[in-house]
């Protein structure tokens, strides 16, 4: 079975590492990272040209099955392959890891978009740790009240807030580490989105008090859905039959 498997996340990784041996994997990436974790299987880079485009790469290629494990708020991306698979009438799977749940001790503010973020967050803090990922720095640019450590794998690009210190790095993170941290610069609000997957810097904002602003999931692909690869392979195992 030939499966696209439209990836960059750690579910993806998994999912043609666990499929690849029965299977032919092309797994997608958008190409915003320039170093990205190499997948099993074969690797395609960049973007398809819309839903048209998807559509006869799909054709072109002899896909049988797409995996969507994209990154949860990669809603466009998610959204052309519900339709490119319509059109053509291949079957598609989505991978979404849960999102989080607030606990006790949590102090948590939701919000349903970046620029309502920005909006709330001189009220909560004004030493932000910003874990929204690189694309996301922009909706913060007009803040120069606040004093921002963004950290992203890669340097940002574009606009950005006036006072912008840039931690470059890549997870898994500890617990300890979030800490120290957040300690080391003073932190007073976190701000990141619902991505799901380990929360360190949860687990570590909840142990020093430290408030943090939650931006909601888009709404999920119209498509049938799993909450690992694990899950996936089975789902895989079904259509091969």
């Amino acid at each position: 079975m030939r499966i696209l498997l439209l990836g960059g996340t750690t579910e993806a990784r998994r999912l043609a590492g666990l499929a690849a041996g029965d299977h032919t994997v092309i797994t997608s990436l958008a190409g915003r990272t320039t170093d990205p974790l190499r997948p099993a299987g074969e690797l395609r880079i960049g973007g398809f040209g819309g839903v048209d485009g998807l559509a006869g790469y799909l054709r072109d290629a002899d896909i049988d099955v797409v995996v969507d494990a994209t990154h949860p708020f990669a809603a466009t991306m998610s959204g052309h392959a519900v339709l490119a698979c319509a059109a053509v009438g291949v079957p598609l799977l989505v991978v979404r890891r849960p999102g989080w749940t607030a606990g006790p001790g949590d102090a948590w503010h939701r919000v349903a978009s970046l620029d309502a973020a920005a909006a709330l967050l001189p009220r909560l803090g004004r030493r932000v740790f910003l874990t929204t990922g690189r694309q996301g720095i922009a909706a913060f640019a007009g803040l120069d009240e606040c004093r921002f450590l963004a950290r992203s794998v890669e340097p940002p690009t574009g606009v950005t807030p006036r006072n912008l210190e840039v931690l470059l790095d890549r997870g898994p993170f500890t617990v300890d580490g979030e800490r120290k941290l957040l300690t080391r610069h003073r932190a007073d609000v976190l701000v990141t989105k619902d991505s799901g997957g380990p929360a360190a810097k949860l687990v570590a904002a909840r142990e020093l008090g430290v408030p943090v602003l939650m931006v909601d999931r888009p709404p999920a692909p119209a498509a049938p859905a799993v909450p690992t690869a694990d899950d996936a392979v089975i789902w895989l195992r079904t259509r091969a039959r």
